[in-house]
């Protein structure tokens, strides 16, 4: 009878033990990360791998150099996920490029991030570029008399994992050497890429206006009078990069103004006619629009994390004829 009571009572709780008592006794399994993370020591030391553990006092890395590695929290400065691009097709690392949403004088789509600010040196003067918030970034740049002085601001619009947007104007004024003199630039971007290697095409139109100094001919009387001039045209670019080594790039940029059809200029004129009389005065003479571009390739050196260098000689395409500009375009990046 004791034997029937104790069966019966071993019965029912095993009907009534909770369904996942029976799982607690079954060792866990958990789903293995496989995110591919950067970490970076305060030194530049910089380890690419999965994380395996980590808590307050030190990372557990699976590095493909080294194998495992543990590192000390107190030595990392930086732990991020691997972005688009970073990895090759062969498993080896290419860091991004730190300026990869900019080349010699045009900017791309490429999202910027809050934080992400930068000084431009050039060899007539300097450009501020500050990133206040997610996809925002504002500018300024001048040369080095302070004119003229104009100011930027871009929008990203990310797409997808290939393909980015971006909205922009750049607003300038000549400041205190040229007071009547003002511009606008709006323009859109389309880039296709990453921060390793990137392409772009921008497209945009630029007015200007001014005062200009007109004299009325009158005889032997001429009367001086003040014009407002207004004057604009699109603007295309296509330019990109592409990492050739952990910290060389190669940078390619253009600055095109399309120009078609005609345009006629009065203008004056003097010769001996056939019967050797003295002719002179002013004639219409219409001339062929010609596309004027300046053409940018270069090489950048990623020479610290913070900091880069690039250089690259231009060349003119005015009249139909291409030329040599006459000194090097020379970069100096810093992030601030």
């Amino acid at each position: 009878m004791k034997l029937l009571l104790f069966m019966g009572l071993l019965m029912a709780g095993l009907l009534f033990v909770p369904q996942n008592a029976t799982a607690q006794q079954q060792p866990l399994t958990e789903e293995q990360d496989t995110t591919v993370y950067v970490v970076k020591k305060n030194d530049g030391t910089r380890y690419v791998g999965q994380i395996l553990f980590q808590d307050a006092r030190e990372v557990l890395m699976e590095t493909r150099e080294i194998g495992q590695v543990y590192i000390p929290r107190h030595e990392i400065s930086e732990i991020r996920k691997v972005i688009p691009g970073e990895m090759l097709a062969d498993g080896a690392f290419m860091p991004a490029e730190v300026f990869s949403t900019r080349y010699f004088i045009t900017t791309n789509g490429l999202p910027i991030k809050k934080g992400e600010s930068y000084i431009l040196w050039n060899l007539y003067g300097p450009e501020f570029q500050f990133g206040i918030s997610d996809n925002l970034g504002l500018g300024v740049m001048t040369s080095w008399l302070g004119t003229p002085i104009v100011g930027s601001i871009k929008y990203s619009i990310p797409i997808n994992e290939k393909w980015n947007a971006g909205l922009g104007t750049l607003v300038g004024t000549g400041s205190w050497a040229m007071p009547d003199f003002a511009g606008i630039l709006p323009y859109g971007v389309i880039t296709w890429g990453d921060r390793v290697k990137n392409i772009n095409l921008s497209v945009g139109y630029g007015g200007v206006t001014y005062k200009s100094e007109v004299y009325d001919y009158n005889g032997m009387d001429s009367n001086y009078r003040e014009e407002r001039e207004n004057e604009g045209s699109f603007l295309i670019s296509v330019a990109g990069m592409a990492k050739i080594t952990n910290t060389v790039s190669i940078v390619f940029d253009t600055f095109i103004i399309p120009r078609i059809g005609t345009y006629t200029t009065n203008e004056y004129y003097e010769y001996y006619n056939n019967n050797g009389q003295w002719v002179n005065g002013y004639r219409d003479v219409t001339h062929k629009k010609h596309s004027i571009a300046l053409i940018l390739p270069g090489l950048r050196f990623q020479t610290k994390p913070d900091s880069a260098f690039q250089f690259g000689f231009a060349g003119i395409l005015a009249d139909g004829e291409t030329t040599g500009f006459p000194l090097p375009m020379v970069q100096w990046f810093r992030k601030l």
